[in-house]
């Protein structure tokens, strides 16, 4: 995905500072919210039998520490079952949030944990 610079007023930045969750959202992810472009995907994403389950809610936030680099990746969890990662982006898997965090192949469902450690991987033996 290919990134573009813009330029908006005061008025819009103050109202994309409103519509944001604190400590979650980018201007990038705030404009996707409201362009709708989060549901754009008819797919459910491959989360959605683990929120149906309970297991996990929507916005709920993931962590991919990878220790030995140092990195920590966060993402969370879109009502469709996606991660939407920082920048704003949503992967309709755990394994693709991965590649598209660090363009290397990963097992998602292994890497991802929620915030009392506990691998999508578990959650999915649960379901």
């Amino acid at each position: 995905m290919s990134e573009h610079s813009i330029t908006v007023d005061a008025e819009v930045f103050a109202r994309l500072q409103r519509e944001a969750k604190p400590l979650i959202d980018t201007p990038n992810s705030v404009l996707r919210r409201l362009l709708a472009l989060d549901e754009a995907s008819t797919q459910p994403g491959a989360l959605a039998k683990l929120l149906a389950a309970g297991l996990l809610k929507p916005e709920q936030r993931l962590t991919w520490r990878r220790r030995n680099l140092g990195q920590e990746h966060h993402a969370h969890v879109t009502a469709g079952g996606g991660l939407r990662l920082e920048d704003g982006r949503i992967c309709g898997s755990p394994s693709g949030a991965c590649e598209a965090v660090t363009g290397a192949k990963a097992n998602g469902w292994d890497a991802w944990h929620t915030d009392d450690g506990t691998s999508l991987s578990a959650l999915r033996g649960r379901a």
